[in-house]
């Protein structure tokens, strides 16, 4: 290859580089506008957004625990024998004292005779040996001898007569009979349970509470108690006692809750959810608990604000059935997204997709969902 045609093709290859090298920034300027566009081109975040309510909100401590009989006893047997005589059975209401039933008191009535027999002996001589004493013929050691021993026979007898009266078995408190522990004939030892007698009214509920709670829960605040057992049933009770100590092994009070059910629709053994209304506020601000952002830097939401999400730090207060109190941060009039917030950025455009006030009619604040408790029934029926 000659001189003059290697540099020919050196002085191409020097400017095909140099076209590449200008015209390389013009790409990068083209691809960062083109990101740009799309960005600002984003589509607006679909989300759902409810306004503020005004109403009643109820500070509400809720647990759970068993329902439990008031009054309950296992009716034992206070003489030994055999079942002769059954009265009742499980199911059947009895009152205080009713026999229930009946044990052979064959040997008993013997000793009871017998006891008898030898106390009316005694008494005879005792009424002679006055009249000697009042004579003079007979010392005052001899006669009060005669005096302690028959004394001591009327004891015996009294005894005789109760151990006979132990053959009834008897109901020791008003209730229900609940279990029936023996059968017809059977022979039973003394202090063997044979029935086991339930009260049905009052019933109790004992409730465990976190010791932070102490200075709220009082004895009379109204007790709204829902059933498993009783879908639908709204059950009104009340605090009665509060513990005056908390167990420093648990950290918690004990607190009594008595329910009066005439009807006798709750029974002892039933599972309660318990809802205890310890404050009222009127006219509080409220949202959906949902519709709040809670993180490090604290409880927020996001409003909507000429179709963009702004984020407002807000105060919550009391919190029930879903809604929660606002305090500061908030005005009535405010959009509140409360569908869609979640990893919402601020600034993003978004757009509603329903309309709060077609949807939401005054007053749903207070319907409760079905076999749930409503906290103002639970006031009104104190």
């Amino acid at each position: 290859m000659t001189p003059i045609r290697t540099g020919l093709l050196a002085l191409l290859c020097i400017a095909l580089a140099a076209c590449s090298k200008s015209d390389a920034p013009e790409t990068v300027a083209e691809d960062s506008a083109t990101e740009t566009e799309q960005k600002d081109e984003a589509p607006p975040v679909p989300v759902e957004t409810v306004f503020p309510e005004r109403g009643d909100i109820y500070a509400v401590y809720t647990g759970t625990a068993p329902i439990e009989a008031f009054a309950e006893a296992d009716v034992v047997a206070k003489v030994a024998g055999e079942v002769r005589y059954l009265n009742v059975e499980e199911g059947d209401l009895v009152t205080e004292g009713q026999v229930l039933a009946q044990l052979d008191g064959d040997r008993l009535r013997l000793e009871l005779s017998q006891s008898e027999a030898n106390l009316r002996k005694l008494q005879r001589d005792f009424e002679r040996n006055k009249d000697l004493r009042e004579k003079g013929l007979l010392s005052e050691g001899d006669f009060e001898k005669i005096q302690f021993e028959m004394e001591a026979l009327e004891a015996q007898f009294n005894l005789a007569k109760l151990e006979l009266d132990y053959t009834y078995i008897r109901a020791p408190i008003d209730g229900v009979v609940s279990e029936r522990m023996v059968k017809l004939g059977n022979t039973i030892e003394e202090s063997e349970a044979l029935f086991r007698v339930t009260s049905l009214d009052p019933l109790v509920a004992y409730l465990f509470v976190p010791e932070r709670e102490y200075r709220s829960i009082k004895g009379g605040q109204p007790v709204g108690i829902e059933i498993d057992a009783l879908p639908g049933e709204r059950i009104v009770a009340s605090v009665t006692r509060v513990s005056p100590i908390v167990d420093p092994d648990t950290g918690t009070f004990k607190i009594s809750i008595e329910i009066s059910d005439q009807a006798q629709r709750v029974k002892p053994g039933m599972f309660g959810r318990i809802a205890i209304v310890y404050d009222q506020r009127s006219d509080a601000l409220k949202i959906p608990r949902t519709a709040l952002i809670e993180d490090a830097a604290g409880t927020s939401v996001f409003v909507v604000e000429e179709d963009v999400a702004k984020r407002r730090q807000v105060e919550t207060g009391y919190s029930d059935r879903g809604m929660v109190e606002i305090l500061t941060g908030l005005e009535d009039g405010d959009e509140i997204i409360a569908v869609g917030q979640v990893g919402l950025k601020e600034d993003s455009k978004v757009t509603v997709i329903n309309r709060p006030d077609d949807e939401q009619q005054p007053g749903d604040e207070d319907v409760a969902d079905e076999g749930e408790i409503r906290t103002a029934d639970v006031v009104e029926g104190e």
